[in-house]
């Protein structure tokens, strides 16, 4: 049951714009408006001079809080998406207002329900939030503890109905945020692996879609049929279900369980390096996705987290009541998710990765992306001789899977090149490349002596393969299974 929002160990915040750690005080226009409303909402309720004065400051603190939630939350797009400390106080001021909103829309609900016309679809707008912020905390700390609970809230606004009477209202807006919401819900689901839920969730969604279409007739009926068919194509691609003993489906999970990890062979020495940080960067035309989640990117990010724990209970695990004075130990390396970055989309975020890398820490990139060829032969065989990596850009694409370079005396310009990479392996780096033209990248040179791999997806395949490929797509994690790309994870 969810009774009330549990803050994270690591509180994350994003705040308004130029709110750099000063202590905010109530802004009284601000007030003022909320007073403006507070007449309006009671007056349907008799005359003012008959509320008593204690539900009168119910309503008030109640219209402060939820005009302060929805400043903090706003502000939370106004955080820069790269760097592992900035987001953290911020994100903490927000976690911290929508606490106390949630347990006080509970306390007064009686009151809140008679004077201001609490709404129930206002009530899973504010738990629509904190499913949010729990979501978006795992993508800042990789700790997936934090989905379950996300799917917590979002699962007791469908348990509890509180979007039902929404289709009632004559406002399409509030049927946006129904939809949203359960765009959000599968996202979670997906990342969990709780296949059943999702397929209710989008009959429940295409329900909704048609519904909606049909009472209004809005602009954005293709863009919610084109959510329904990409849910639609990502459940088929993914997750593998297999037949159990007793010929159950079982669906397989990409997470590293606790009883799951290999045992170390003899004389292998622990604790040298450990992947701290990883980018995964997805680039490929026309490929399965979700969101702005890929099929691959989605195996990859699983690859390198172990199994969600129930928060309650991890933090009741014997080691878990240290000082807070001492860093807390993160169970899974840091994650970026980019979605079609452009070149400098992908190299400052890989900047701030490589900045903020710890010692004895390795960095992962995971490029899978449209090859990038060059056209005709060159004099020389350097790092931007033989092509690279697809990223963005508002040119139209080419030949499909390869994109040619105009002229053909300057390199493409919107490609990663390995020489692009070459600064970056100041620090130990462990690089897999899933593309057409992985093969550019088989050369790359160890400057400086640090630790550096390379995994290249295949450009040919056995006869043996072939069925295999076509049927499940030439993605490195097809090929070489579960087991070779959770390798860093080790």
């Amino acid at each position: 049951m969810v009774r009330g929002a549990r803050q994270p160990q690591q509180p994350r915040s994003r705040l308004a714009p130029r709110l750099t750690g000063t202590v905010e005080k109530p802004p009284r226009k601000r007030k003022s408006r909320t007073e403006f409303a507070l007449k309006e909402i009671m007056s349907s309720g008799g005359a003012e001079d008959d509320i008593p004065q204690g539900e009168r400051k119910t309503v008030t603190d109640f219209c402060y809080l939820l005009d302060k939630s929805k400043q903090l939350f706003n502000g939370l797009r106004d955080l820069p998406q790269y760097g592992q400390k900035q987001w953290q106080s911020y994100f903490g001021r927000t976690f911290d207002v929508y606490t106390k909103l949630w347990k006080f829309q509970q306390q007064h609900r009686q009151v809140l329900d008679n004077r201001y016309g609490l709404k129930r679809w206002q009530i899973g707008e504010i738990a629509s939030k904190i499913g949010q912020l729990y979501y978006h905390y795992y993508l800042r700390t990789s700790e997936t503890s934090y989905l379950n609970e996300a799917f917590s809230f979002y699962s007791a606004i469908r348990q509890r109905s509180y979007y039902s009477q929404v289709n009632k209202e004559d406002r399409p807006e509030l049927v946006v945020k129904k939809l949203r919401y359960y765009a959000r819900f599968i996202v979670v689901c997906l990342l969990l692996n709780k296949m059943d839920v999702v397929k209710d969730l989008v009959k429940e969604l295409s329900d909704e879609i048609e519904d909606y279409t049909h009472r209004f007739n809005t602009e954005d009926q293709v863009e919610w049929n084109l959510v329904l068919q990409e849910v639609a194509a990502f459940i088929e691609a993914d997750p593998v279900m297999v037949l159990n003993d007793d010929n159950t489906i079982v669906i397989t999970s990409n997470r590293l369980a606790e009883t799951g990890a290999p045992l170390l062979e003899q004389g292998m020495i622990v604790g040298q390096l450990s992947l701290a940080d990883a980018l995964i960067i997805g680039n490929c035309n026309n490929q399965v996705k979700f969101s702005e989640l890929t099929v691959d990117m989605f195996r990859m990010l699983q690859a390198l987290e172990r199994e969600p724990m129930n928060l309650a209970s991890q933090m009741n695990k014997p080691g878990m009541q240290e000082s807070a004075d001492k860093p807390t130990r993160r169970e899974n390396p840091h994650k970026y998710l980019l979605y079609k970055p452009t070149f400098s989309q992908l190299y400052t975020f890989l900047a701030a990765s490589f900045k903020e890398l710890p010692a004895n820490s390795v960095l992962l990139i995971y490029l899978s992306a449209t090859g990038v060829f060059p056209t005709g032969r060159s004099d020389s065989e350097g790092p931007y001789d033989f092509g690279g990596v697809l990223t963005n850009s508002n040119r139209d694409i080419i030949n499909g899977d390869a994109i040619h370079k105009r002229n053909q005396s300057h390199k493409e310009m919107h490609c990663l090149h390995p020489g692009d990479l070459y600064p970056f392996t100041r620090k130990p780096l462990f690089i897999i490349v899933d593309s057409s033209n992985s093969v550019a990248y088989k050369n790359f040179t160890n400057l400086f002596g640090q630790p550096l791999v390379c995994l290249l997806s295949p450009t040919a395949y056995p006869k043996a393969l072939q069925a295999c490929v076509e049927a499940y797509g030439k993605s490195v994690k097809n090929i070489f299974e579960k087991s070779t790309v959770t390798l860093p994870s080790y």
